[in-house]
């Protein structure tokens, strides 16, 4: 790949890099604390959960979809697993679990708007509350408590300084998804269906087929969310995840994806995700009430989606310049 495919392919990502950096650099001027290892990698930590739903949505998204049950799935996942590690199931058997109650959840959702024909938004607006109901009922609207110290170890084991394996667990699920995405054949056919899903179709492409693997790939990061969370909390919250969507939304557009499907990056994500940690813990830093975090990250998903139409229309007006050169 050429250095200009390069930036073609990652523009945004980059961009979204730079407004990372801009706002670690501003809050670093503003506090003396903001630039501190301990610091920075709360940043990293803080950005983890989010990190891993918002993968996940940025897949369903691609398709043209929406998926707006994640955070009651990574709810459904973190009593699930609370039960079973409470109960005295080893670590393997309970992750295995969780994942597969992410991808049967996936599986739903992607039959709702498959085979029965729903507008994702609907489908998953319905799932959100059903699947919430559901955490309630397994937890008796209670936490779950007594978690085994392997679980939560699985997780939270602190490799150096800060670092801890959900951190490497979060890379690991970015660069599966990311090579799944730009190498194997699904990636194509996903990013085919977001930007004409008609003519793929016309292709002689199975669509429902990788519509189903796409949200039982967005599931399965919001049930990785889900374990690392329990393993962070030390309690089965069935409350957890609540307005969780919102955040992966954000991250998702932050980074570059098109919420009009047809393109987005798993890079972009993580980094939208981790800006959006950014400028959380830098307002807490210079001490701003929390409820400037609401404004400005509202204000970020707006700029950020003004910035895929400006882009839309500056392309637009290359190849009309273009054109009229020929002619």
């Amino acid at each position: 790949m050429t250095k200009s495919n390069f930036y073609k392919k990652n523009a945004r990502s980059l961009t979204t890099l730079i407004a990372l950096l801009l706002i670690v650099a501003v809050f670093s001027l503003l506090s003396d604390r903001y630039f501190q290892y301990d610091n920075l990698i709360d940043i990293v930590n803080q950005g983890v959960i989010n990190g891993f739903l918002a993968c996940g949505i940025t897949i369903a998204i691609i398709t043209g979809g929406i998926d707006l049950s994640v955070g009651s799935t990574e709810a459904v996942v973190i009593v699930a697993c609370a039960e079973c590690s409470s109960h005295g199931v080893p670590v393997i058997p309970t992750v295995v679990f969780g994942l597969l109650i992410g991808a049967i959840i996936g599986m739903i959702n992607g039959f709702l708007v498959t085979k029965m024909h729903l507008q994702p938004f609907i489908a998953t607006l319905g799932t959100n509350q059903i699947f919430r109901g559901i955490a309630y009922i397994i937890s008796g609207g209670q936490p779950v408590l007594n978690i085994q110290g392997q679980f939560r170890n699985a997780f939270q084991f602190q490799i150096v300084r800060g670092v801890r394996m959900n951190m490497i667990y979060l890379l690991i699920l970015a660069i599966v998804f990311a090579l799944i995405l730009t190498k194997k054949r699904t990636g194509v056919y996903i990013y085919a269906i977001g930007a004409n899903e008609e003519a793929t179709r016309m292709a002689g492409i199975n669509v429902n087929k990788y519509k189903m693997i796409a949200y039982m790939m967005c599931s399965i990061g919001a049930a990785m969310a889900g374990m690392v969370t329990l393993a962070k909390l030390g309690t089965g919250e069935p409350t957890a995840g609540d307005g969780a969507e919102t955040m992966a939304i954000a991250a998702a557009a932050i980074g570059g994806t098109s919420l009009a499907g047809g393109k987005g990056t798993i890079l972009g994500t993580v980094l939208g995700a981790f800006t959006i940690s950014a400028l959380k813990i830098g307002l807490i830093v210079v001490k701003l009430d929390t409820f400037y975090q609401f404004i400005a990250i509202g204000l970020i998903i707006i700029f950020a989606t003004y910035m895929d139409t400006l882009q839309g229309m500056i392309v637009k007006l290359v190849k009309k310049g273009r054109k009229e050169q020929k002619t």
